[in-house]
């Protein structure tokens, strides 16, 4: 399984970016998805997460009301729509998933993920 994530960029603060990311080959039917960011210097931490359903998220305190994570099974995609981007954004952003994941769950810690993507950056300059 491989995860490939776009969409990052380099923006200026206030601005908007979408960010993809795409699950390819074997393929478990059912999974719950994440977005995880890693600044330089700093650990891995969480941002958004989305259960297989779609109708349960999570947000990291830092980014609730400017981010906002979706999926569109039918195209096999999940977004992260960052808004008012802030430069304490910049970082590169990792999209995980977790195969066999019941419809409704989503998870929260990164050790609950069993594929993750390359990264993308993104670069909010003030």
């Amino acid at each position: 399984v491989q995860l490939q994530a776009c969409g990052g960029g380099l923006v200026r603060t206030s601005t908007s970016l979408r960010l993809s990311c795409v699950p390819s080959g074997r393929t478990f039917s059912v999974y719950a998805m994440g977005w995880f960011r890693q600044a330089p210097g700093k650990q891995r931490e969480f941002v958004a997460a989305i259960s297989w359903s779609g109708s349960f998220t999570n947000y990291a305190d830092s980014v609730k009301g400017r981010f906002s994570i979706s999926r569109d099974n039918a195209k096999n995609t999940v977004f992260l729509q960052m808004n008012s981007l802030k430069p304490e954004d910049t970082a590169v952003y990792y999209c995980a998933a977790k195969f066999g994941a019941p419809g409704n769950n989503y998870y929260t810690d990164l050790l609950d993920y069993n594929y993750w993507g390359q990264g993308t950056q993104v670069t909010v300059s003030s």
